[in-house]
């Protein structure tokens, strides 16, 4: 099956944006795209969220949802409790709204919270109020333990995650071939209906419900709300648990300590790993979410509400909660076979270690490494992060990795370009020049020096061209107005211009559109001076001819004086005109002179 989250090719080139909001670097650089490795991945979806290309996609499942419900089979809708967030004023509409969408009855997700936290506070009961754990309801984080931490793997509470007891309760009551498909605000939760197919089969994002509505024409804040209950019956405390802090408060042993030590919360990436990487690791039970905030901030949520008015819709949406009958309280005989089976529940052994594949590399090849991006000495590590990662050494280790390239480095990658450009200047035969807007000399060679620069031969070196830098190019060309026009052509053009006791011939070009043109000065002296006198030959001939012609004018009448123009005509389309300052005698190359 595809990865919940991949890249669209032809949409990603040259970025390196994912790679830099990526927390565990998962994504390799090959040929200049950016690929996501899924044995490194933890599915946070920050990736998907800060794509300026949206080259970053979430797998679409709610295609195999609809394929289900129209086949006939019955299926029940797991929806997570951030929707009274997500869709906040609209609560009943949306359960109506999902009815109409075929689905056979809806369920809370906060159901599974409410017996996850019931298991543990039986275990806690039994272990004087302790639970040493790693909360499980982040399967993001279920995803960095696993594969980043896998000596933490153990401390993973031996329960499930809340959607997956969810779903397990579910097939526990009901004894009937039926299909669970969770709908919330995380990418993640598509791995674990990957990973334990059944528990649940499905997971569809908010915006994909919200995309499933639309082609459907079902708009909430038009349809009639009906009364639809939920399936096995309302959660209550429970649905605080996708507000950071959420899971402790549920607890009956934990919640209402201001000053709690025995069960922390942590929310946001960088928090999450600080913990988990920290030399004193908490013995406490760790409510651990990789969003901000919470759940409510997932990656799938609607960009466009604040997180305090998130924060607060779910707040209330529970306090409202707690004043209704007839809410789900738990089930004791349940949570006590969950705390004893586990993953067992869903014929599943639970997380297991995963053997990176990242090698360890020793100093000296990271040295090499460096030298191969560039860095050459301590001052060239610049740590700019251009590349994406913090700093030069990590760079080179992802190169040797295989996960980056060469040309990602960007510093790198500048100065080889300003080198090939200093290469070329020094060493093509002929003038150039790379004026900007201003008219103002961003960048020469010693040849342009030597058309307009009036100096001797001998002064002319590399530190000369430092000081012509930033200079008006009106003080070294006389037709520098020549160049502003150029500016402003798709095709700059090719001319030519007698300048003192030279033709040259002009060549435009634009380095970049309205800010930097460049031009290039050809010495065509030589075949100009030779094409000159094969014209002054011909100056001879004609005059000759012309004075025969004068002395049968009188036969010949008009013809003569027109033959006389049409001669004369010819001489000046061959001849080059000078007057040696290069002011009147700029004019179109078509390509006559080389």
């Amino acid at each position: 099956m595809q990865n919940p989250i991949y890249t669209e090719v032809t949409s990603c080139r040259d970025c390196y944006k994912c790679v830099r909001s990526c927390p565990v670097k998962a994504i390799q650089i090959k040929e200049g795209h950016a690929m996501i490795i899924k044995d490194l991945c933890i599915y946070c979806g920050h990736c998907v969220h800060v794509c300026p290309n949206s080259a970053k996609k979430v797998r679409e499942d709610k295609d195999r949802v609809k394929l289900a419900i129209s086949s006939g089979r019955k299926v029940i809708c797991s929806l997570a409790p951030s929707y009274a967030s997500e869709f906040e004023g609209f609560e009943k509409e949306l359960l109506t709204a999902l009815k109409k969408l075929g689905f056979a009855a809806v369920s809370e997700t906060a159901i599974g919270a409410t017996l996850v936290s019931q298991a543990l506070d039986i275990y806690s009961e039994k272990h004087g109020g302790s639970a040493p754990f790693i909360g499980t309801a982040c399967p993001s984080v279920v995803e960095l333990v696993k594969k980043y931490y896998p000596e933490s793997v153990e401390r993973l509470a031996p329960v499930p995650s809340p959607l997956q007891t969810h779903a397990a309760y579910l097939r526990h009551i009901y004894n009937e071939d039926f299909a669970i498909a969770f709908i919330g605000p995380c990418i993640a939760k598509k791995v674990e209906a990957d990973t334990t197919l059944g528990y649940p089969d499905f997971a569809i994002t908010f915006k994909e419900l919200r995309s499933w509505l639309e082609e459907e024409g079902i708009d909430l804040a038009s349809i009639e709300a009906e009364d639809v209950d939920f399936i096995p019956a309302k959660a209550g405390t429970a649905t605080i648990y996708p507000v950071e802090g959420g899971q402790i408060a549920t607890s009956e042993i934990w919640s209402g300590k201001a000053f709690a030590t025995d069960a922390l919360a942590f929310s946001g990436i960088d928090q999450v790993m600080s913990v988990l990487s920290g030399d004193t690791f908490p013995m406490a039970f760790l409510e651990l979410l990789t969003c901000d905030g919470g759940c409510i901030n997932g990656p799938s949520v609607n960009d466009h509400v604040s997180m305090a008015e998130r924060k607060t819709a779910a707040s209330a949406y529970t306090t409202k909660r707690l004043d209704e009958a007839d809410l789900f309280k738990g089930d004791k005989e349940f949570a006590e076979l969950l705390l004893e089976k586990g993953y067992g529940l869903l014929h599943h052994t639970g997380p297991k270690p995963q053997v990176s594949s990242r090698g360890i590399h020793t100093e000296d090849e990271i040295k090499r490494a460096l030298v191969e991006l560039g860095k050459l000495t301590k001052a060239d590590e610049l740590n700019c992060g251009g590349c994406g990662y913090n700093t030069c050494r990590d760079m080179a280790i992802a190169y040797l990795d295989g996960m980056a390239e060469v040309e990602m480095c960007v510093t790198k990658m500048r100065k080889e370009a300003e080198s090939k450009v200093d290469v070329l200047l020094r060493n093509i035969p002929t003038g150039v020049v790379i004026v900007d807007s201003d008219l103002q000399i961003a960048d020469c060679n010693v040849h342009f020096l030597e058309f307009f620069g009036d100096m001797e031969e001998s002064f002319l070196d590399q530190s000369i061209l430092q000081m012509v830098k930033g200079l008006p190019l009106e003080r070294f060309v006389p037709f520098s107005d020549k160049f502003r026009d150029q500016f402003y052509l798709t095709h700059p053009g090719q001319y030519r211009v007698h300048f003192k006791d030279k033709y040259l011939k002009v060549t435009f070009f634009l380095v970049e559109s309205k800010r930097l043109l460049g031009a290039m000065f050809e010495d065509i002296t030589t075949p100009t001076i030779r094409r000159e006198t094969v014209v002054k030959k011909a100056e001879d001939v004609i005059q000759k001819s012309l004075e025969t012609v004068q002395q049968i004018a009188s036969l010949l009448g008009e013809n003569a004086a027109e033959t006389e123009i049409m001669l004369n005509s010819l001489i000046d389309a061959f001849s080059v005109h000078g007057t040696g300052d290069g002011e009147s005698d700029f004019r179109q190359d078509n390509g006559d002179l080389s």
